[in-house]
């Protein structure tokens, strides 16, 4: 494994010291202006990585006037949690009950007491802003297919008569697959695409969503919901081998998604961005590249890059995580190994084992010893402590990321079904348990 020289002392001076929400200030004046800023996460079930991006969240939204989240999850899920933060009618009285809703697995990625917490600190913000201004919630991810299709049907049912009858036939064209598993779904019959039918139904909800207005962001839910369905069919196709790769499906739908969310917001919308580090990092910047793969922060990257871009990469040392040990696997609290040798993590805990904030940028120095590629810990939602080496991306880290939070122990996520320590409040949860 290619490594490089972070292990040096003088590198220690550029290091920011990252204990409280204070010292984020050398990461809000890099952010500067910038309308666009993606925080990952080198897990989907680490409890700093949540609460780290909830304080950036906060103070890019009180100091910067930051307009939305974008997250990686299912829209219809994420779009109710965007309903009780802004306190839509019948959107729930509290939000665990909400949460508990996220029934798909991974359940734990959203229903956890870091997103609960995090959510109060949201609804209470954007109680005492009018509606225009208030702050939203928004899945970006393609997954959710069967649950878009039937809230689009209900929706046009009762508001676009016209346009429901091409969803239906939409519907009716998605049906032979629907026991299928949706990550894992092939398309087996000699069945036509569905392609004509959902692009049909997308162009139709675009040219009528200014009507749809019976309910709040009813016309970019209706809009959202039938681009899911327009791109689940490229993103199935893909999976059965017959178009392009189903990763690169997958993040385009997530950037057109996120560029339909900054069109829907006025001239002056910011977007955060929570996505896995494997999304937020520039593709160009490891291995991926070569085999044809691209992601949400390279497309973001060189769509938007006049208007500003910063991305943020996490990492850890050691601890615990929370994930499954297969696919569908009851989720566990499971233990992190040390970072193996030659990795970042394992020279970043050599060189100075503290939590760091690193900007990669901010000296030349900093970039140039960045700049090697060096592997990288990237853990996913099933993971396997024991397959340690297979989990390292190459990566030029001053090339993939603007910057980088390093916290040397983390601990697993708390899911709803565990009870947390303490009280659950937004001003005291996100920096301990």
């Amino acid at each position: 494994m290619i490594s490089v020289k972070t292990d040096n002392s003088d590198l220690k001076k550029y290091y920011h010291n990252l204990q409280n929400s204070e010292d984020l200030d050398p990461l809000l004046e890099r952010i500067g202006d910038s309308k666009y800023v993606l925080l990952g996460e080198a897990s989907h079930g680490t409890h700093e990585y949540y609460t780290w991006r909830a304080q950036i969240s906060k103070r890019l939204i009180e100091e910067k006037g930051f307009s939305f989240i974008a997250v990686e999850g299912d829209w219809p899920d994420c779009y109710k949690i965007n309903k009780w933060i802004k306190n839509y009618p019948d959107s729930g009285e509290k939000i665990q009950d909400v949460l508990k809703e996220f029934n798909r697995w991974p359940t734990w990625m959203w229903a956890n007491w870091e997103i609960a917490a995090f959510a109060n600190w949201l609804k209470n913000y954007n109680s005492k802003l009018t509606d225009s201004k208030k702050i939203g919630f928004y899945g970006l991810d393609v997954y959710s297919l069967w649950d878009s299709m039937e809230i689009l049907v209900d929706y046009l049912e009762k508001e676009d008569p016209e346009t429901a009858k091409i969803a239906k036939n939409a519907f009716r064209c998605f049906e032979p697959y629907k026991e299928r598993d949706s990550y894992a779904s092939v398309f087996k019959s000699a069945k036509e695409g569905c392609k004509a039918e959902v692009i049909q139904l997308l162009k139709e909800v675009r040219y009528n969503a200014h009507s749809y207005d019976t309910e709040e962001e009813a016309d970019l839910n209706a809009e959202i919901n039938a681009l899911v369905m327009a791109n689940a069919e490229k993103y199935y196709e893909a999976m059965a081998g017959f178009g392009d790769d189903s990763w690169n499906v997958r993040d385009r739908h997530m950037v057109e998604t996120l560029n339909t969310l900054m069109d829907y917001h006025d001239a002056d919308a910011k977007v955060i961005v929570w996505e896995h580090n494997t999304h937020v990092g520039d593709a160009r910047a490891t291995g991926m590249a070569a085999s044809g793969l691209l992601n949400v922060g390279q497309l973001v990257r060189e769509q938007h890059k006049d208007e500003g871009v910063v991305l943020v990469g996490f990492g850890s040392y050691s601890g615990s995580v929370m994930a499954g040990s297969s696919w569908g696997a009851p989720m566990q609290k499971m233990k992190v190994p040390k970072g193996i040798e030659g990795s970042l993590e394992r020279q970043l805990h050599k060189t100075d084992p503290t939590d760091k904030l690193i900007i990669f940028d901010e000296h030349p120095e900093l970039k140039e010893a960045f700049a090697e590629r060096i592997g990288h810990r990237a853990i996913g939602v099933v993971y396997d402590p024991g397959w340690e080496r297979g989990n390292y991306v190459p990566s030029r880290m001053s090339d993939r990321y603007d910057a980088f939070l390093f916290i040397d122990k983390t601990e697993a996520l708390h899911p709803l079904k565990i009870k947390p320590k303490g009280e659950l409040t937004p001003e005291t949860y996100p920096f301990g348990i």
